[in-house]
Formats: structure tokens, C-alpha cells, sequence
């Protein structure tokens, strides 16, 4: 006998759509949390370097304060944003525009000019690993300011780009045990194209509606 789905033509195709929808909405945001994750993959290479031999918890570690970090960045970012915006209505689409370049643009500049990241892990403690934390979330608070402009929730954003965070800090770090300084600079340079293109998206959708 066949399933009572199957029975209307119209189902998969109405569930295809809201699954593409559902995707849609997740892609600009996936590509955010790749793009905030560079810094800390970059420093994550360098306290990868610094462990000869490497150790899962001590990777798990660094991934772990990278992570928690950054998505909690967002939130205090938005929460600091939902008290401005009703003031900047208007404008908020540009705000979250210059934002989100400001921030590329620091990452690419950063990678351009060669900053050295791996002394501070020489020697990673726990206090050690929180200034690196902070230091490398401080970007995402801006991000997170831009939410609260563009009227969007902040939980999900801020898990996905905690997750993502974790997840490519845990591979930076190894990658840096095995390979060094090869693509450390390449990748921050592609995370801040990737956050500008982002806000371009946000200020051409604003403008075209």
C-alpha cells in the first residue's frame, strides 16, 4: 500500500522548497561563522606548531575557549545593539554594512601584514588561552551588533558560529603540528573576503526590497 504522502503530487515538491528555503537561510550564516573563525584558526595553527608532540585534550582545549568564545561574543554584541535600535532604524542596514567590512578588511590587513601569532602559545595556560579567546572573538561582538540591527535572533547564529569555531580550531590546531605557517595567512585573507561579500549581500538586499 502506498504511504499517504505519496498520494499528493505536490508534497515532495512543497517539501523540496522549504527544505532549499531552510538551506538558503543557513548558508549566509554557515559562511559567517566560517569567516569569524579565521583568526582563531590562525592562532589555533600556531598553538598547534607549538605542540610537538600533539595531544587531543590539549587540542580539545584550545578549541574548546576558541569556541565558547566566539559564540558568546555575538550575544553580548547584540544585546548591546537591541538597545540602539530603535534610534537607527533607518539606517541599520548600513551600519551592519560597515561593520561587517570593517572587519574583513582588519582580517585581510592582518594577514597582509604579517602579524606573528605563535609566541603566545608557546606556553599556553589557562589564562594564556583566555586572553587568546577574547582576542580572537573581539570581531564577532561587531557581528553580533549587526544582528541586533538587522532585527535577526541571536541564538542559533551564535551556536552555529561557536560550533563552527570549535570545529575548525580542533582541525587548526593539527594542521599546525603537521604543517606550520603554509596556509595561516591564505585563510584569514579568504575569511575576511568572505565577511565583506556577506555585507554586501546585507546592504544589496536592504536597498532592492
Amino acid at each position: 500500500m502506498r504511504s499517504g504522502n505519496s498520494s499528493f503530487p505536490g508534497f515532495r515538491a512543497i517539501n523540496r522548497e522549504l527544505l532549499i528555503r531552510y538551506a538558503m537561510t543557513l548558508l549566509p550564516l554557515f559562511l559567517i561563522a566560517v569567516g569569524l573563525s579565521m583568526d582563531a584558526f590562525a592562532v589555533a595553527i600556531s598553538c598547534g606548531l607549538a605542540a610537538r608532540p600533539l595531544r587531543f585534550i590539549y587540542a580539545f582545549r584550545v578549541a574548546f575557549f576558541f569556541g565558547v568564545f566566539q559564540a558568546l561574543m555575538p550575544v553580548l554584541g547584540w544585546g548591546a545593539g537591541v538597545g540602539l535600535r530603535a534610534i537607527i532604524d533607518a539606517f541599520d542596514h548600513w551600519i551592519a554594512f560597515v561593520l561587517l567590512v570593517v572587519v574583513g578588511c582588519k582580517m585581510i590587513y592582518g594577514a597582509f601584514r604579517g602579524k606573528k601569532t605563535d609566541e603566545p602559545c608557546r606556553a599556553v595556560s589557562l589564562g594564556g588561552l583566555l586572553v587568546l579567546a577574547v582576542a580572537t572573538s573581539i570581531d564577532a561582538l561587531a557581528v553580533g551588533m549587526s544582528f541586533a540591527f538587522l532585527n535577526e535572533a541571536i541564538l542559533a547564529p551564535a551556536l552555529i558560529i561557536g560550533a563552527v569555531t570549535f570545529a575548525i580550531s580542533l582541525g587548526g590546531v593539527w594542521l599546525g603540528s603537521r604543517f606550520g605557517h603554509i596556509f595561516e595567512n591564505k585563510l584569514e585573507i579568504a575569511g575576511g573576503l568572505i565577511l565583506i561579500a556577506i555585507a554586501f549581500k546585507i546592504l544589496l538586499s536592504h536597498l532592492l526590497a
